[in-house]
């Protein structure tokens, strides 16, 4: 399958199912896989291998959620923030279109919505170090399906080594579906 727009590739999976998606022959990736089609494709020594086929770096491998529905309205105030030059703001642009971003009235947090893989709407959050531990970062992950233009999935990537952050997400009810690797990020 052909990698997605704006990426070199994406592998991504679930429970006995992946999709490679990269300017590679299918039987290239079927040789690759052949040993554990079912653990190899997001395994480090494919990744490895495929970075290698295509010339970019895989990026992390972050396990993938999906929202509960949306509340009524946010639990937590959140502000429109103008356009700026946030680190995480500037790579959702990167890696995302339609970029929409939010932050507590007091600043100490952001909540960054955009169409990202398939024109999927994705969802990222940061809370500053000095106002974490107070629940903040799930109260975002919360807010976040309220704050769609229109009623559709939301999806996030989370590293899983970044724990609060998973913890946070699991917390506001979303659930993991799958894991994935985008390439040249």
């Amino acid at each position: 399958m052909p990698a997605p727009l704006g990426a070199p590739a994406l592998v991504v999976g679930g429970t006995a199912w992946h999709v490679v998606a990269a300017d590679v022959d299918p039987a290239w990736v079927t040789a690759q896989v052949a040993h554990d089609p079912v653990a190899a494709p997001l395994g480090a020594r494919f990744l490895a291998a495929l970075a290698d086929r295509i010339g970019v770096e895989p990026g992390v491998l972050d396990a993938v959620l999906v929202a509960p529905p949306a509340p009524l309205r946010p639990g937590v105030p959140l502000l429109l923030a103008e356009p700026g030059e946030h680190p995480r703001v500037v790579r959702a642009r990167r890696h995302r279109t339609d970029v929409r971003a939010w932050t507590t009235p007091d600043g100490s947090a952001l909540l960054v919505l955009g169409r990202g893989v398939a024109g999927r709407w994705e969802a990222a959050i940061e809370v500053n170090p000095a106002a974490r531990g107070r629940g903040l970062g799930t109260a975002l992950a919360a807010a976040a399906p309220a704050m769609l233009p229109e009623p559709a999935p939301l999806w996030a990537q989370v590293a899983p080594a970044n724990v609060a952050s998973l913890r946070a997400f699991l917390a506001a009810g979303w659930r993991p579906v799958g894991a994935e690797v985008l390439f040249g990020s």
